[in-house]
């Protein structure tokens, strides 16, 4: 892929126009991949992580800014180690040879251009799907270069209100980013198809984490994505712990409430989407990774 993409980077919302060959843009990188864990992750939605686990790599860098970020090490404080496209190549391979059902790309949105190399690298001896996994502040323009390459996308939908985007994560527009990168994806990805144990091999599966406090913000949410109801699976996520910087916002400093999840996963089946729901035995800091650069270098 054309590497002129980082000299003025426009790969998320932000438009930095960063010329990320000499120096950070938004995001907090540069144009060569960091990364800080690639392993077989077990903890994804059971069409994804199946019985072997997901080939799961942690991308160093972010373009949004979430004050409640389990994995701010690698999102805001940089831990991860660089590496060339190559190497990232080689990774999805080894990841393939240990078993994986698919490659999870964590994070990946300011190092596409990174991916398609590595992707490209890899030719007919990757076999397995490759999930874009997000956190929904995408540019269509970003998406629809994975055309051929993602057929998989597992995108966050954090908010529909902008007061609460730009409150916590610094994102102006983020619906509206979000619901045309889900768009988007939808068109590429096709109608939901699964193999036969029940792993997925096209489509789009929606993330939802239900934040304390904001269960009408949720309810919104899921009224915006009822006309795609038969195009994604929904996954209700009600894993939220407070951390990192969410003590700064008294609203954000208590766990979900069990009625709080309630009403958002009793919305969800009055609408009638498909997917997963979390038990609330998930909000746990516990399941939140060890990123100690493990299948890195």
């Amino acid at each position: 892929m054309n590497d002129d993409i980082m000299r003025s980077c426009t790969l998320c919302p932000r438009m930095c126009r960063a010329d990320r060959t000499t120096r950070h843009g938004f995001c907090g990188e540069g144009s060569m991949v960091r990364a800080a864990k690639a392993y077989l992750h077990k903890w994804e939605e059971p069409c994804i992580s199946g019985t072997n686990g997901s080939g799961t790599v942690f991308f160093t860098g972010c373009p949004l800014r979430c004050c409640f970020c389990q994995n701010h090490e690698i999102s805001s404080a940089g831990k991860g180690a660089p590496i060339t496209d190559e190497r990232l190549g080689e990774i999805f391979l080894e990841l393939q040879t240990q078993g994986a059902h698919n490659i999870n790309l964590v994070t990946g949105t300011h190092f596409v251009p990174n991916i398609i190399n590595a992707l490209d690298s890899c030719g007919d001896r990757l076999n397995i799907p490759v999930a874009f996994n997000c956190g929904g502040y995408e540019r269509t323009e970003t998406i629809e270069l994975l055309r051929g390459y993602c057929s998989v996308f597992m995108p966050d939908f954090k908010y529909c209100s902008d007061e609460a985007a730009v409150k916590y994560s610094s994102a102006p527009g983020y619906a509206e980013y979000c619901i045309r990168a889900i768009e988007k994806m939808i068109a590429i990805a096709g109608s939901l198809r699964f193999d036969e144990n029940g792993l997925m091999q096209s489509g789009v599966i929606v993330r939802h984490l239900v934040l304390p406090g904001h269960y009408r913000d949720s309810l919104k949410i899921l009224d915006m994505l009822s006309e795609y109801k038969n195009d994604i699976m929904l996954s209700l996520m009600c894993q939220y712990t407070p951390c990192f910087r969410a003590y700064e916002h008294k609203e954000l400093s208590r766990r979900v409430f069990t009625y709080e999840y309630e009403k958002v996963r009793s919305a969800a089946a009055d609408i009638g989407f498909q997917g997963y729901e979390q038990e609330r035995s998930s909000a746990q800091a516990v399941y939140t990774p060890l990123f100690d650069l493990s299948g890195i270098l």
